[in-house]
């Protein structure tokens, strides 16, 4: 199995297998903590080989600094099946998150395993901005 496209982003959809992405991102940048990020999207491409057919283990998991869990469980199942004169079948996984909380700014990693291997991370950075010129402090 290959991992084509691993990305955070501000949404994602699959539309027939085709797999469409808007705003790919790595840094949220946050005026006061904690902060609350209230949508976005993890998306997932994975190509299948024939003989790897069957029922797979899905886990992702957002992980900080210290190697905590800030998602919920996460873990569904994928049962493959590979069309008849084919020879790999892709699969495209779209997970919706909403309301992820950060009590600090930091760097973080999504990770998302296959039967137990991790076989993508993305590194997602979460940074406290700087108030705009001006602004009366809090």
């Amino acid at each position: 199995m290959d991992v084509q496209v691993a990305a955070l982003c501000d949404s994602a959809a699959d539309y027939g297998g085709k797999l469409c992405l808007l705003g790919v991102f790595d840094t949220i940048g946050v005026r006061q903590l904690p902060a609350v990020h209230h949508h976005c999207s993890i998306a997932v491409r994975v190509v299948f080989h024939a003989g790897e057919e069957g029922k797979h283990q899905v886990k992702l998991t957002l992980i900080d600094e210290d190697g905590r869990s800030l998602l919920p469980k996460i873990e569904p199942v994928m049962d493959v099946k590979m069309p008849e004169n084919m020879f790999f079948a892709s699969s495209n996984l779209v997970f919706n998150l909403q309301g992820m909380r950060f009590e600090k700014a930091g760097h973080f990693s999504i990770d998302i395993s296959i039967d137990g291997k991790i076989v993508a991370r993305i590194p997602l950075q979460v940074v406290l901005l700087a108030p705009p010129p001006g602004a009366e402090p809090a």
